[in-house]
């Protein structure tokens, strides 16, 4: 009777290890680009997110959603075949302040829950400062 339980846990082992179909593999770590800390008017805030479909069959990513309208994906319009590599570009409007924003992508992949898989975006965004170049310094000579 052990030997009968053995053999089906390692077919289904077997069977979720190969499963077949599109998979679905970020190249950033935890699927997460870091914007670092970005002077607002220098960027343009846009950053790309690759990926590789590692699995056997086209993969297509059918929605690609935002948690907000300051963040604006695009996604790519044809499948990506097995092997080959795709982007998905984001454009975040560049508010000053911190970044955290998630985007959804939904996709054929079998290696993903039902198909959807979550990148992120972090980082903050600053203003440049103003100078002044009428302003003049002072210095007192007492200072010196």
């Amino acid at each position: 009777m052990k030997n009968y339980i053995l053999i089906a846990v390692l077919l289904v082992n077997a069977l979720v290890f190969a499963q077949s179909g599109a998979k679905i593999e970020f190249k950033d770590k935890d699927n997460t680009v870091d914007y670092g800390t970005v002077n607002k008017e220098d960027d343009n805030g846009i950053r790309s997110f690759e990926f590789t479909n590692t699995g056997n069959e086209p993969l297509v990513i059918s929605n690609v959603l935002s948690t907000c309208g300051c963040t604006v994906p695009s996604k790519p319009t044809e499948p990506i075949l097995p092997g080959k590599t795709g982007k998905i570009e984001v454009k975040y409007n560049m508010h000053t302040g911190p970044i955290r924003k998630t985007i959804t992508v939904e996709s054929n992949a079998v290696n993903v829950q039902e198909g959807r898989v979550a990148i992120k975006i972090k980082g903050e965004v600053i203003e440049k400062p103003v100078v002044n170049l009428l302003e003049k310094k002072f210095t007192s000579p007492m200072m010196q």
